[in-house]
């Protein structure tokens, strides 16, 4: 496709040119770019402490000065096991200031998980929260871990906090930090002390098209792939990003969404600090937390998924707080209920726009205008430089017409370079150039996408083919529904049928039988549950997203253990 045929360009906003500059930079870079002329302006703020552009850039370098001290070199692997806090953007650039490679790994990963991670990639250094110390001991000798450095929250709050922190974590009966006094083992604020200079950066010879981050899949089924992410590529989303929100350097943007998932790594971190904005950190999201953060530190943007409107608007505080210091929103990972969207924008006053990406090319890469046309339902139009395919779901090459569901290929400079160590699963993900999504869209006369379904999920009730999202937006309509998702199950006769996992709104009563009744009258017969399973919470990802292939792993699980 050519970008005469990007006919979706005519409902950009004015200000978003139909193609952009992609510096050829790394992200040490990137970063160093964004301080120039901005050194004493306030980069991140935690809870009410501050650091400016200049002590950032310090720290990096003496942390980056730490870690080659210790033997990390250019291509080693670093893995981070950080929620979002200042030690967490300063390890980040100071892995790039030497030419290694950011590893995320979620905090609430178990020990497996870990352990995989470790072994896939090859790390040997882990820069950790204190409190994680416990879950450390139990892998660090079923791993090659020769540097474990340890973070503490309170070394980078303000005071009284630093001080009450850990008197709340005693009376929340936390995890006993147990931090070994062996040669392996380091303090991060410790570290910091460190004054001797890395190399000099141009002397490492990092590329732009150098492997930067890898973060992995969710891993919910089969086995989690390391997704690789060049300089290049992290650097051109943030570009995209910058201009489809029209971003400035006196923009704030609250960072509540993990800072080691793609989303919130480019559109929170990456694009503000490149800009010279100022980055409002949050550790995790807790609505009550997040309303005062809003009014306190007053920031222009934030990028969330559905679940956290939902918690937010029905926080009984959510309309005592002034969060009209707000003039946009990004939202993505599932649909936004159209009520909540709108209640939401009448009280800050600001757009919610909703968006589409996947880790394998970054982020979001495709959205609604911030100001133009935003069509609910729809994720929007791809960004500049964003050429899109619509294709045949049996054949894989054809392209089907406007309105015809067919599975989505995307390509643009934000590609991931592949999977690691998995040769194989990167040929079938990507194929000249485009990379293959495995999620079914329509596309409109206008160029607005809408995601369908995941084609893995597509279920097959007697020969018709049902999309689960579509039956989960009827159940987020039932009154007393607060989250709700379909899932397919096998069945002896019809082939596959369809169950649906509930949670009530808070003081509600909810039955399986009203819920079914209710999908009787807005669905076709053959959609319409026929189990429903009401429950007190649904397992979800790291961002919110609802784990439907893990409810369907469950029921085949139980039954297979009937049958034994």
């Amino acid at each position: 496709m050519t970008p005469g045929e990007r006919f979706w360009q005519k409902n950009y906003d004015a200000y978003v040119p139909e193609t952009l500059e992609y510096p050829r930079t790394t992200m040490y870079e990137f970063l160093s770019k964004g301080a120039v002329g901005a050194m004493d302006k306030v980069a991140l703020e935690f809870f009410g402490r501050q650091t400016t552009y200049e002590e950032l850039m310090v720290k990096a370098d003496r942390f980056a000065g730490a870690l080659w001290d210790l033997g990390v070199r250019k291509g080693d692997k670093v893995i981070l096991l950080l929620p979002n806090c200042p030690q967490f953007v300063v390890a980040y650039y100071a892995i790039h200031r030497i030419g290694a490679v950011a590893v995320m790994a979620n905090p609430l990963n178990v020990e497996r998980e870990l352990v995989y991670k470790f072994n896939d990639c090859g790390a040997e250094t882990l820069i950790a929260l204190d409190l994680l110390s416990f879950r450390v001991n139990k892998i660090k000798n079923q791993v090659n871990l020769k540097r474990i450095i340890y973070a503490r929250l309170p070394d980078e709050m303000p005071f009284p906090l630093n001080w009450l922190f850990p008197l709340k974590l005693r009376q929340q009966k936390a995890p006993r930090i147990e931090i070994d006094k062996d040669g392996r083992t380091h303090l991060f604020k410790d570290l910091l002390k460190t004054f001797r200079d890395p190399p000099p950066y141009a002397d490492l010879g990092v590329k732009p098209d150098d492997l930067a981050v890898l973060i992995y899949s969710g891993g919910t089924t089969g086995v989690s792939k390391g997704i690789m992410l060049s300089h290049y590529a992290l650097v051109a989303n943030s570009v995209q990003v910058a201009s489809w929100g029209d971003l400035r350097e006196d923009d704030a943007f609250l960072l509540v969404l993990p800072a080691f998932h793609g989303f919130g790594l480019s559109v929170g971190l990456h694009t503000p600090l490149s800009l010279g904005g100022r980055v409002v950190l949050l550790p995790r999201f807790d609505p009550l937390m997040m309303l005062k953060a809003i009014q306190k530190h007053r920031p222009t943007f934030f990028a969330g998924v559905p679940t956290m409107y939902v918690a937010l608007k029905e926080h009984p505080d959510f309309r005592k707080y002034d969060i009209r210091s707000l003039r946009g929103m990004f939202c993505g990972a599932a649909p936004l209920a159209a009520e909540v969207q709108k209640e939401f924008e009448e009280i800050s006053g600001a757009p919610i726009i909703e968006g589409y990406g996947l880790t394998e090319i970054v982020t979001a890469i495709c959205c609604n205008p911030l100001h133009g046309e935003r069509k609910n339902g729809t994720v929007g139009i791809p960004f500049p430089d964003i050429d899109v395919r619509i294709v045949d779901l049996e054949d894989g090459v054809t392209e089907v017409e406007p309105g015809r569901e067919g599975e989505l290929l995307l390509s643009g400079p934000d590609l991931m370079l592949g999977y690691y160590g998995l040769p194989r699963e990167t040929e079938k993900t990507l194929r000249d150039g485009w990379l293959y999504t495995g999620d079914i869209c329509t596309m409109d006369p206008d160029g607005y996408i809408s995601v369908v379904d995941r084609k893995k999920d597509l279920v097959i009730v007697s020969g018709f083919n049902v999309f689960p999202r579509e039956i989960d937006e009827v159940l987020y309509q039932h009154p007393k529904v607060v989250d709700a998702v379909a899932v397919g199950l096998p069945h002896p006769k019809k082939g596959e049928y369809i169950k649906a996992y509930v949670v009530a709104k808070e003081g509600e009563s909810l039955s399986a039988e009203d819920v079914i009744a209710f999908c009787k009258e807005r669905l076709t017969p053959y959609m319409v549950p026929k189990e429903v399973e009401v429950r007190g919470e649904l397992p979800k990802s790291m961002v919110g997203k609802v784990l439907r292939r893990m409810l369907k792993e469950e029921e085949l699980s139980k039954r297979a253990g009937k049958e034994a």
